[in-house]
């Protein structure tokens, strides 16, 4: 029997001890064309920075490559990190997404910047007033150049973002190809609260903090208001998954990620570490105690098992949709893990 709510992926293009952006690269498009394949909802791409194992760095860019190679699953961010930009960028770089793939376009924003404090200076250090305006008053201004609905009066009024409904209402203009659907990323019940009283969609992270996903969820639904967009709470849960042939498999390729997030704390960020790099770690007390929450809060092991787990999350949370993210070592891994859920939780076959 199939998942009873839509599954998405969450793809960051991961770096590998021994592998290249290129690989990690063609691996995303690889992933994301299964994903299309397959029937996911969704195929979203992180924005970070300065970290060598990560390659999805330019989530634009990125899913404008995507929507080449695919034709049905919504392409998106998760997310754009509004801080680090023009919100009027922003708009512009995701009407032109959804020019070239019409409906087809997801907008997550998230409140952070997606990077470790120096790297975060230097994304804002040329940006006149980078950091000046609140976080609601920046989604304001691009929900308002996305929609060209900026008030009388707004600094910005009178600008308008292209490709977008302003060339629409120009004379001789057509139809618009419609707007990107945006979402609130967070972890937080600020987070929550801002998603919930402009009526918009919500990422909860729970691959980043599964103790505060509950009441973060509570606080969105409490404040939840009816918009224009959306007439009742939406939620998607995302959280991290591996699946392998065996449990072993599965633990090993876990465990890559569990001691790259280990080393950051020590030493320069670098790739992920290989199976037997990780396994060969010297753990202290804190990296033990480290290591016991992550794999507390994953999804990890068998098919079977991973959609059991998945199942209990989805009905604990309410979620409306799941986003697994598989933060393995190796392209192959990664891609293996997302063919063996697609296959356990049914989802059809659409082909090529």
């Amino acid at each position: 029997m199939t998942m009873p709510i839509p599954l998405s992926v969450l793809d960051l293009a991961m770096v590998g001890a021994g592998e290249t952006a290129v690989q990690a690269l063609r691996t995303t498009v690889d992933i994301a064309r299964f994903a299309d394949r397959r029937g996911f909802r969704r195929f979203w791409v992180g924005e970070h920075h300065s970290l060598p194992s990560v390659s999805s760095s330019s989530p634009a860019v990125l899913l404008a490559h995507l929507a080449a190679h695919t034709s049905r699953i919504r392409l998106g961010s998760g997310g754009v990190m509004l801080p680090n930009h023009a919100p009027l960028i922003v708009a512009e770089q995701f009407g032109t997404l959804q020019a070239l793939a019409p409906g087809r376009i997801d907008l997550g924003v998230g409140r952070a910047t997606g990077a470790m404090p120096d790297a975060a200076r230097a994304i804002r250090s040329h940006a006149a007033g980078a950091g000046g305006a609140d976080f609601q008053g920046r989604l304001a201004d691009l929900i308002g150049f996305i929609d060209d609905s900026l008030p009388p009066g707004h600094p910005h009024a009178g600008v308008c973002a292209v490709p977008g409904p302003a060339q629409g209402k120009a004379p001789g203009g057509g139809d618009a190809p419609g707007r990107p659907e945006v979402w609130i990323l967070g972890t937080s019940e600020a987070g929550a609260r801002c998603a919930g009283e402009l009526g918009m969609p919500f990422v909860v992270a729970h691959h980043f903090s599964t103790t505060d996903t509950l009441p973060v969820l509570d606080e969105y639904r409490r404040s939840f208001r009816p918009s224009e967009w959306l007439s009742r709470p939406h939620v998607m849960v995302c959280t991290s998954a591996v699946v392998a042939a065996s449990e072993e498999e599965a633990h090993d390729q876990a465990l890559t990620h569990v001691v790259a997030t280990i080393r950051m704390g020590v030493m320069a960020p670098g790739l992920i570490p290989t199976p037997e790099e990780a396994k060969a770690h010297s753990f202290t007390p804190d990296d033990q105690a480290y290591k016991e929450r992550w794999f507390s809060r994953i999804a990890l092991g068998t098919p079977d098992r991973v959609r059991a787990e998945l199942e209990v999350l989805a009905d604990g949370t309410g979620a409306d949709e799941l986003m697994i993210t598989s933060n393995t070592h190796g392209c192959a891994a990664r891609l293996r893990s997302y063919e063996l859920l697609a296959d356990v939780c049914e989802l059809p076959d659409k082909g090529a």
